[in-house]
């Protein structure tokens, strides 16, 4: 979102416009953010079902597979600890 101010020039339109203060400003700054997020929302594209599953199920094993590699290296490094202390 640009603004214009009457000391500059804006660079879209060429001409000068006073920055509008106060709380009408304030609605139609908050209308244009409305109408630009509905067009951004617009854009975005959500996976398909099956496309989600296969996600779901990848973080799944990835997150199996860490728990238990990270499981194993604890065991491993809190035995080798274990013996070294005593």
């Amino acid at each position: 979102m640009t603004k214009h101010t009457a000391k500059g020039t804006s660079s879209q339109q060429g001409a000068e416009l006073p920055e509008k203060t106060g709380f009408v400003a304030k609605a139609q700054e908050l209308k244009l953010f409305y109408e630009e997020a509905q067009v951004e929302l617009k854009k975005i594209t959500w996976p398909s079902k099956k496309e989600t599953y296969q996600t779901c199920a990848a973080v799944m094993v990835l997150v199996l597979v860490m728990s238990l590699f990270l499981g194993v290296v604890d065991l491993g490094l809190s035995k080798l600890i274990e013996a070294v202390l005593s």
